[in-house]
């Protein structure tokens, strides 16, 4: 599900992890691009503490959106 996903983008998970205990639905930032269709996601709390720091591929991840979209 690339739409492509670049840095600072806020991420949710779309599957869980959970070797990392991570759980489909957990929102991260895209702090790096490592590869292509590979990013550096940090995963914090509400106090902006980081719990995870993990590489995902795009097709695991979403980018919310926090304006209105219009329709392609």
């Amino acid at each position: 599900m690339s739409e492509n996903l670049a840095l600072l983008d806020v991420v949710a998970l779309l599957v869980d992890l959970p070797d990392h205990g991570l759980a489909r639905g957990q929102v991260g930032t895209i702090v790096e691009c490592l590869a292509p269709e590979v990013f550096e996601v940090e995963f914090s709390d509400d106090q902006g503490r980081a719990y995870a720091l993990l590489p995902p591929r795009a097709a695991q991840l979403m980018r919310l959106h926090h304006q209105p979209v219009q329709a392609a």
